[in-house]
This record gives structure tokens, C-alpha cells and sequence, in this order.
């Protein structure tokens, strides 16, 4: 008669890079044959006796000790109901048939959470490419670089080789940060590639595309990034640039204006300031979405506001974009806007230089600056936070949600005059 139990297979080839065994089931029928599971424990974590894993073991701290052992079990009771059906016939078969028609019976499992994890051969890289794919289409290429880098990440880690989605569990997650800090990469970068990874492991899992026994980034602490230097200048670096005089229609005197009108919005990124067309100018007011967010914002045209736009709306059309830096969001053009914005990060630092500011200011602290300035000057944390959104010193980019624009325009005249 067929023997059949679930063992912890500790030979020496069996181990995997966390130094755990995997759980397998010993069947005996006139030979022994292993049939491997894919879940793994240490020795000290596998309960022989009784076939299960032990919740109190170290190895198994961050594993879900009930649904494994669950699933462990139905296993076991499905290799046993075969072995009673076939009877006096298992005596006509040989061992290796008894295995394939044990591995039938479990294909047909459909609705088993261990099927529809190894019968999802989805991995990190399609999935990716799939919201890679998306973020292009809604012109946020720079998202689009962030999953791809993050991805190349993950897979160099893994010697190259795909990273299927059910890969990633702790102690994957662990592995590569160990990794990364041994090789002296900061918190931040780790914690970036850990984000976007999250991102599309996420996505996947909403979207039905992955259902995972236990979804790692649960149960994973990611690196917390620390706070950058905080990067702003105070009001009167501010007055000190816009003294500046530079020769009308030179790069320093457009990138003065630039710099001047981001201010002015309260913190406009730069890429929003490309992107404004004369459409998007009222006769009080401006109207854009924010690209990263794309929230809709309505800011007031402030007279410093309104005295440099007259020197760029003159003979343009609805459609035309104010500024030279002008950029569609599109994919594109992307490259282009990359490039411009190089040169307007280094023009920047020699509009500093000439106000006799210390910093290598770019585009980065303009945000920053509007919020700190802000502060020192007494106006509500409230106003700030809603104006800007800046719930806390570790976000860096700030925007405005539901404030009353009254009460916003007048705490940005406040702060610009």
C-alpha cells in the first residue's frame, strides 16, 4: 500500500538563498518519490510530528502559519483520497504514474489560493511594462522611468533573471535591501526602488492579475527615507534676484522670469510653468492641473505676475505656450523638456551667484521657499498645509487642495509683495 506524509526536505541542495527548506510531501509506492511545496522553514521551525508549521519559531514569524498549514493539509488529505480511490489498482501502476495523477488532481484545483499562486506565472518586469506603458499614454513619463529603473533594479539583484510576482516575499524584500546597504546605497534610493516596486505589485493584485497568499509589502517595513536638506531661501534672497537686470531676451532674463513667476504661484513646479498656454490665463486669474497630482488649481495673477506675462502674450494664440520652455507633457517631447530644464537648473545657480546667494538654487527650492517664508512670516499652518499641502517637513512637494482661494489669494500677496 502507498505511504504518503509531509516532510521538511533538509538535504543539502534543497536549501534556498535565506538558508530555509522547503516543505515537501515523501510518497512511497515500491519506491520513494519528493514532491516539493513552495513554502520554506528552518528545522527548528517544522513540527514533524505533526506535520505542521510551528507559529513560535523565528523562521516563521512573518509567514502565515495558519493559511500554510491550511493549505499543507488539504494537500495531504487530497494524495490520501486518491491513494484509498484507486484501491487494489494502485497495484498496476508505477510510482511515477501515481505522482502525475496526483498533479492532475491538484490542476484541477482551480480555486485553491496555492493554484492560483503557482499557476500565476505573471512576473514584476510584464506587469511593469504594463503601467510603464500606461503612465506614457497619460503623458507622466517621469513615473514611467521610475518603474522601469526600479524594476532593472530588482531584476540586477536577481542576477538578471525574471522576478515572478510570488517571488517577492519577505525575505526577498530583505535580501535586496541588505544588499543595497552593503554596497553603500542611501535609504532613499533603496526606498524609491521599494515604492515603485510596491506600486506595481499593488496594481497587479487590484486589478486581479496576481491573488497572493499573503501580500509581503504587509508584513515589510520599508526604509524609511530620511528628510533631505531642506532646500529654501528666505524673502530677502528672494528680493535679491528680483533686482537682478538682466539684457531683455537673454536665457538668464528668461530664466529670471521663470523663477519669478514659479514664485508668484505660490511654488508652481517647473514642468506646470511649461506646460501654461494663453488659454489658461483669465483676466484675474490662471488656470492649470498640477502634473504630478493633477489636481486643478486657480491662483490669482499677483502685479509681479502680471507685469512679466505682458512680455510674453503679445500676438499669441489660445493654444500657444507663454513661455519659451513650452512642453506638451508628451512622451515625445519629454526628452526635450529634460533638456530645458538642464539649462534652467544651471542658469538658476548663475542667477544666484550674480544676488550673491551661497545656495546652488534650482527649480527644486522655489516650493520650498514660498512655504518657509510662509512660516517665518506667521501665517497659519492651516493656510500653508492647504495651500501647499504640506502635511509634514518630509514632503517635498506640496500642493493646494480645498482652501478657500480668497483666503489663499490674499496670504499669497502677502508672501510675494
Amino acid at each position: 500500500m502507498a505511504r504518503v506524509r509531509l516532510i521538511l526536505d533538509i538535504r543539502k541542495h534543497s536549501k534556498n538563498i535565506a538558508g530555509l527548506f522547503p516543505i515537501a510531501l515523501r510518497l512511497y509506492h515500491k519506491k520513494q518519490r519528493i514532491l516539493r511545496l513552495p513554502f520554506f522553514t528552518s528545522k527548528e521551525g517544522w513540527d514533524d510530528k505533526n506535520m505542521v508549521f510551528k507559529k513560535s519559531a523565528v523562521a516563521n514569524k512573518e509567514q502565515n502559519c495558519d493559511a500554510i498549514n491550511m493549505v499543507l493539509n488539504e494537500k495531504l488529505y487530497s494524495v490520501k483520497s486518491i491513494i484509498d480511490k484507486l484501491g487494489k489498482t494502485i497495484n498496476e501502476i508505477t510510482v511515477d504514474v501515481l505522482i502525475e495523477n496526483i498533479k492532475e488532481s491538484w490542476d484541477k484545483k482551480l480555486d485553491s489560493d496555492l493554484k492560483k499562486n503557482l499557476s500565476n506565472e505573471i512576473s514584476l518586469s510584464e506587469w511593469g511594462q504594463v503601467l510603464i506603458g500606461r503612465k506614457l499614454k497619460e503623458g507622466k513619463p517621469s513615473t514611467a522611468k521610475w518603474y522601469k529603473d526600479s524594476i532593472s533594479a530588482f531584476v540586477n539583484f536577481n542576477n538578471g533573471a525574471p522576478i515572478k510576482l510570488y517571488h517577492l516575499n519577505v525575505t526577498f524584500l530583505k535580501e535586496f535591501e541588505m544588499e543595497n546597504k552593503a554596497k553603500g546605497n542611501s535609504n532613499n534610493g533603496i526606498s524609491s526602488y521599494m515604492r515603485a516596486v510596491r506600486a506595481i505589485y499593488n496594481s497587479a493584485v487590484k486589478e486581479d492579475k496576481y491573488i497572493p497568499i499573503k501580500n509581503p509589502f504587509n508584513h515589510y517595513k520599508i526604509p524609511t527615507s530620511r528628510r533631505t536638506k531642506k532646500k529654501a531661501l528666505s524673502k530677502e534672497k528672494i528680493v535679491a534676484i528680483r533686482n537682478l537686470q538682466y539684457d531683455q531676451g537673454t536665457n538668464l532674463w528668461h530664466t529670471q522670469n521663470y523663477l519669478l513667476c514659479m514664485f508668484n504661484c505660490r511654488g508652481m513646479n517647473l514642468i506646470d510653468l511649461a506646460k501654461l498656454r494663453l488659454k489658461d490665463i483669465g483676466e484675474s486669474r490662471i488656470f492649470y492641473g498640477r502634473s504630478k497630482t493633477g489636481d486643478p488649481l486657480s491662483v490669482r495673477i499677483t502685479g509681479e505676475f502680471a507685469a512679466i506675462l505682458k512680455n510674453y502674450t503679445e500676438g499669441k494664440n489660445p493654444n500657444d505656450f507663454i513661455f519659451p520652455i513650452g512642453y506638451d507633457g508628451s512622451v515625445e517631447t519629454f526628452t526635450k523638456y529634460k533638456s530645458d530644464r538642464r539649462l534652467v537648473n544651471k542658469l538658476f545657480k548663475k542667477i544666484a551667484v550674480d544676488a550673491g546667494i551661497e545656495e546652488k538654487i534650482t527649480s527644486y527650492y522655489i516650493r520650498h521657499s514660498w512655504a518657509t517664508i510662509a512660516k517665518n512670516m506667521g501665517i497659519s499652518t492651516e493656510i500653508i498645509s492647504e495651500g501647499l499641502g504640506h502635511h509634514s517637513l518630509k514632503t517635498t512637494e506640496i500642493y493646494l487642495k480645498s482652501f478657500d482661494n480668497s483666503v489663499l489669494d490674499d496670504a499669497n500677496e502677502l508672501i510675494v509683495s
